[in-house]
């Protein structure tokens, strides 16, 4: 009787789990330290499925970084979903972004820490992704309603949020004493009283 070998995942499933090990890989040993052949092993899949899916290791970096920034921007629009006031839904994106941290924390590192233009050299910075223009949104929605001083978007938007976003880092680099949602209230007050009207 001979043994089956154990089916290989094909289509999505393939894509997928090759996004995951890239995604493990690069967050564990760099993109530069990682090769597709890596990636090809870690994830048990056939290299000609990785060029076809994916082109090259460039395009699968960008197709991971795009997924990642449409999660998170999924998770802010989440956040902001029936709550009225700005500082309901500042307080609500900041809940999220700590709660991915916490639960995907490799998936954060590579968003927060990767240096991106590196190696997506076309890809805008950071801040100019989707998910932080619909943070900076939601602080020039408060200035709009009064909820938030007059005061540059950016500029509100880097004191509401910049905390937040630094406590993250933090607990990527296990610096924190606490589980990062410890923090919340704090970085919420901090950041609101910076901005508020």
């Amino acid at each position: 009787m001979s043994q089956e070998s154990p089916k290989r995942p094909r289509g999505t499933a393939l894509r997928e789990q090759v996004m995951q090990t890239a995604l493990e890989l690069f967050s564990d040993r760099g993109y530069f330290n990682t090769s597709i052949h890596d990636i090809r092993r870690a994830a048990d899949v056939s290299i000609g499925a990785i060029y076809h899916h994916f082109g090259n290791k460039e395009a699968l970096a960008k197709a991971l970084y795009d997924d990642l920034l449409m999660h998170m921007e999924r998770d802010i629009d989440e956040a902001c979903f029936g709550r009225g006031n700005c500082a309901d839904r500042c307080r609500a994106i900041i809940a999220r972004l700590f709660e991915s941290t916490a639960e995907s924390p490799r998936m954060m590192q590579f968003v927060l820490l990767a240096q991106h233009r590196e190696f997506l050299r076309d890809e805008p910075p950071i801040c100019s992704s989707r998910p932080f223009q619909a943070m900076k949104q939601v602080v020039e929605d408060g200035i709009r309603n009064g909820d938030v001083r007059a005061i540059e978007p950016w500029v509100a938007a880097s004191a509401m949020f910049g905390g937040a976003l630094r406590m993250m880092q933090l607990s990527l680099d296990n610096a924190l004493e606490r589980p990062l949602a410890t923090y919340l209230d704090e970085v919420f007050e901090c950041g609101w009283r910076a901005i508020r009207s």
